[in-house]
């Protein structure tokens, strides 16, 4: 893999300027794709959510409302919430996208994207998210899902970039993080009130209503 090569340590001159030019070239190819998108939401989440599964609806229901406000969905590409979110994007008459990721497991690209790049680096694709989003949704998901989080919450607080909505879907699977956020960082001062502030809801109207107070240009906001 590309980027565990690129990781694995230092290495030859030319062999890391081999590598660099094959960011750039990715980093081409992700302003070529996501150019002209409009106005996009990126949904995280888990990969291993059913559709039977009470999230996976969630999701679903949350990429079916986001597209009839006039937004672009952008996921991962992949099974569960991904996929949910693409679906009801697509059921909503949206714009449904994937920036997919090579990985050793859980590669399988959902059915239900109108546009879709891969990426052979993570922080490649998570720049790219960063940029052509207008805000991020959480839904619940694992390690990947907290890195992107705090990716978000991290630019924001240093000001990197201004403050944009991210928005937290599933609130009890985010209750325990929530209140240790509250209760120990804010507590210690690592955190202080009002850098950064999520949304909290399972209720894709109210995420909507959030967007739609932030982004009042937006067609069908």
């Amino acid at each position: 893999m590309k980027e565990r090569d690129f990781l694995a340590g230092p290495d030859d001159l030319p062999a890391d300027l081999d590598r660099a030019a094959h960011i750039h070239n990715e980093f081409v190819r992700g302003c070529r794709t996501l150019h002209g998108l409009g106005p996009a939401v990126t949904v995280f989440g888990s990969a291993r959510f059913g559709e039977d599964h009470r999230y996976y609806r969630l999701a679903r229901d949350t990429g079916r409302a986001l597209a009839e406000a006039g937004f672009a969905v952008i996921t991962g590409g992949g099974p569960g919430i991904m996929e949910a979110a693409n679906r009801g994007a697509q059921e909503g008459g949206g714009i449904s996208v994937g920036c997919t990721i090579t990985l050793p497991h859980e590669q399988v690209t959902n059915p239900y994207l109108d546009r879709t790049i891969e990426f052979d680096y993570f922080f490649v694709r998570k720049v790219m998210l960063m940029k052509y989003s207008r805000s991020f949704i959480c839904m619940p998901g694992g390690v990947g899902t907290l890195d992107e989080i705090f990716e978000a919450g991290t630019l924001i607080q240093t000001g990197k970039i201004p403050p944009f909505p991210i928005i937290v879907m599933g609130t009890e699977f985010w209750q325990p993080l929530r209140d240790f956020i509250r209760g120990r960082m804010f507590g210690e001062g690592t955190i202080d009130e009002g850098e950064v502030t999520p949304t909290y809801t399972d209720v894709p109207a109210e995420a909507v209503a959030h967007l739609r107070a932030a982004y009042p240009d937006v067609a069908g906001a």
